[in-house]
Formats: structure tokens, sequence, C-alpha cells
């Protein structure tokens, strides 16, 4: 979406400028097919998206990785799985040493020609951030989608079967609010889940991550639609903590489109805000004679939401 509101950086911003760190982080977009179209979307996945990364940006990225100077490569989407260069991506960071994050949607587990993905994921080591919006149904299948929360019950208990949820393959689920809310207190919300999760369904994961809804793209679209949009900035604004900024996940995190193009976060890249801000689109080959080490991170009114309350990142809460 492009309603100027949305965009938020036409008319500046007086959120704090912030400094990039050492990259120990590569969270790299594999494409914007999915098998879900969620209202909560930042990247407005979906089926009908064709946009996937090419085998030669793939290459680039393990050529990056070969540096040793990445910590962490993290796959998201779209659904990463569904490109056809995920497993290749997965098997070369593990044999390097990186560790890998695989962000799923859990129902991508149950679809035709990816029901060997759970023995896959557990025989590479790799760890599992996935999307459980709440454990309540209504509410994950109005987020969601229709049959979305059986499906995602069905792959979690999968995923434990594999061992995930335990000491050495770690499953975290992730919350975001239904709604125009901050995410409430991550500790007691884990309670729960851990609770609810468990005395129905005999289901267990490691860690739940709460992270705030961003006011850009198909959350953006309902915001604007329900007419929430200036009420949901004014409550991110007016729940900023300074205490956040020195954790936000831009620090050392980096993002990368599925061209292998350079953002200083998942969200700035959905709005094509390139990284450093200077003018310029850094591609990722830039990665392999130097880092981004002090640069400038290109900063505007939808940082707030990585701020508000607990503060957000794709790890979790950050207070």
């Amino acid at each position: 979406m492009r309603d100027s509101r949305a965009l938020l950086v036409r008319s500046g911003t007086d959120f704090p400028a912030l400094h990039r760190r050492r990259t120990t982080i590569l969270q790299v977009n594999l494409g914007y097919r999915c098998n879900l179209s969620c209202v909560h979307c930042h990247v407005n996945a979906g089926p009908t998206r064709t946009e996937m990364m090419s085998a030669e940006t793939a290459d680039l990225v393990i050529e990056v990785l070969r540096r040793g100077h990445i910590e962490t490569l993290d796959l998201t989407g779209g659904a990463p799985e569904m490109s056809p260069h995920f497993r290749r991506l997965v098997q070369e960071a593990r044999t390097l040493g990186v560790t890998v994050i695989d962000r799923c949607n859990l129902t991508i587990l149950l679809e035709p020609g990816y029901e060997d993905l759970p023995a896959f994921l557990a025989e590479q080591g790799v760890q599992v951030v996935a999307s459980l919006p709440c454990y309540l149904e209504e509410n994950v299948n109005k987020q969601r989608g229709k049959g979305v929360y059986a499906a995602s019950i069905e792959a979690i208990r999968r995923l434990n079967r594999m061992g995930y949820g335990g000491e050495s393959l770690i499953l975290d689920l992730v919350y975001n609010p239904v709604g125009a809310h901050l995410p409430p207190p991550q500790a007691g919300l884990q309670e729960d889940y851990k609770r609810e999760l468990a005395v129905r369904f005999d289901i267990h994961f490691n860690r739940l991550l709460t992270i705030t809804n961003m006011p850009i793209s198909r959350f953006g679209s309902v915001l604007l639609a329900h007419h929430q949009f200036d009420d949901y900035m004014q409550l991110l604004r007016s729940n900023h903590n300074p205490a956040n900024l020195d954790d936000v996940m831009c620090r050392n995190t980096l993002s990368v489109d599925y061209q292998g193009y350079l953002y200083d976060c998942d969200f700035n890249q959905m709005l094509g805000l390139a990284q450093g801000g200077t003018g310029r689109h850094p591609h990722l080959r830039e990665m392999l004679q130097d880092d981004k080490d002090g640069e400038p991170v290109y900063v505007a009114d939808h940082c707030y939401g990585c701020t508000a309350g607990a503060g957000s990142s794709c790890g979790g809460a950050l207070a």
C-alpha cells in the first residue's frame, strides 16, 4: 500500500537517530509467495505473489556467509520453505556453523510436497520460529484464515514428535495482537500459552515472542479502512520507551530482499526504504567487501512500533 500516511516518511520524523553496529544476523527474504494471506502480514504475502529469489542471489548469500562474520541466517518470506533454494541455503549455512532460523507459518508443513520438512529441519538443527497469534481458535482463524488454527496445532504436533520444543531443537511461537493494540507482557502471556496448549493439546514449545503489529502494508490498509490509523500511530508514539533504542534489531540485523538489496529491517524493506537512507540502494555484494558497522539507520515514524512499551523485534519483546 502506498497511502501517504502509511508510508510515513515523506514529511520526515522525530524518531531518534540510530547507527548500525557489526552485522551478526542476516535476515533474508526468499520471496513473497505464501500459502496464506494473513490480515496482519506486513509483507503482503500470498499464494498469487510471484516474487522469488533467484539461484544467483542465493549463491551470493552463501558467499557472504563464507566470509565468517554472520552468526545467524534468518530465513523469512512469504513462506520461505516454498523457495526452491531454501534447503540448499539451510544446508550450506549449517555446514559453515551458522545458526539458521526458519520463520515458519506452520501450515506449510501440511501442504503436499512439504510433509518431510519437520524431519529436514530437525536433521539440520534449524531453529523454528512459528506464527501462532493466539492460543484460541477464533482469534487465530480471524487473523489468518479459516482452518489455520487446527492446521497449526497439527503442525506443532509433528514438530514435537521430531523433538522440537525440547532442549536441543528450538521451537518458538510468535504472538501478534488482534487489532490495534500493543502486545501484553511477554512473560505472563508465555505462561498462558504454555498452560493452555499443554492442557488442550499436549503440545510444547520453548519461548513465546510478542511482536507489535506495524502500521504498514496489509495491516496498515486495515487500519485505514477502519479509520484507526492515526489513533494507532498515537498509541505507538505515546508509549515510546527510549530504553529500547539500544536493543532494536536494526542495530545488528541486516535485511535482504529477494533480489539481494539491503535494508535496515524487514519493515523498511516492505516500504522500499533502502539501507542507510543515503539515496542509493546498497546490494548484498557490498557485504563481500565490508560490513555496515557505523552507518546510519533509515528511521521513520513506524519505528515507534519497535520501541513502544516493552519493545518489539523479530526476537520478541526487548524489555
